[in-house]
């Protein structure tokens, strides 16, 4: 296990090299989705329509941060569990997005398809909500507004703390701790 610094977009020599369980500090531009607003993102791409975001490279983070006090950027940004995701998101890895970032394991279909599209699950510590807000610099609301803190943000964030989950070899950091602690009996 290593520590990596990303920024995004991410691309293929980017994560090519990244291995289930490396520590990663991602800066750059990312997104906010849950499910909801995966479900609008789906329904753009089977219409043909153009998406709020260019999905190239792309990182979504499955947050809906608490409201922010005046003048606080984000309040408490905690992940979501990203297995309510799962069933849009093989269609978005396949459409150019590059990242997703959560709590939880993913279902076989979205590993597989992290395979085929060279895509990456990071998980930020659930615990660390507050904390993981800090390492956001600017937020604002790019789409679906509507939904309230589920709506699309656009973050710029700088060394957000991370552990890679998923590799684009298929590897899962769950599933190896599970065999780590079963070994240890």
């Amino acid at each position: 296990m290593k520590t990596v610094e990303l920024r995004t977009p991410l691309d293929d020599d980017q994560i090519s090299n990244l291995e289930s369980g490396d520590k990663v500090f991602l800066s750059g531009e990312i997104y906010t989705g849950r499910d909801a607003a995966h479900k609008r993102l789906v329904k753009l791409i089977e219409d043909g329509k153009e998406l709020p975001f260019d999905l190239k490279g792309a990182v979504i983070y499955y947050v809906g941060p608490a409201p922010s006090r005046p003048g606080q950027i984000m309040n408490s940004a905690g992940p979501t569990t990203s297995y309510r995701m799962d069933t849009f998101t093989p269609l978005l890895l396949k459409n150019g997005l590059k990242g997703t970032i959560g709590k939880g394991p993913r279902s076989m279909q979205v590993r597989e398809s992290m395979v085929k599209n060279k895509g990456v699950y990071f998980a930020a510590v659930g615990g660390a909500a507050a904390g993981i807000a800090f390492s956001v610099k600017q937020a604002e609301v790019i789409a679906y507004e509507d939904l309230g803190p589920e709506a699309i943000r656009r973050l710029i964030v700088e060394r957000m703390p991370l552990f890679v989950v998923n590799d684009i070899k298929g590897n899962d950091l769950f599933e190896a701790g599970v065999a780590e602690y079963r070994r240890e009996e």
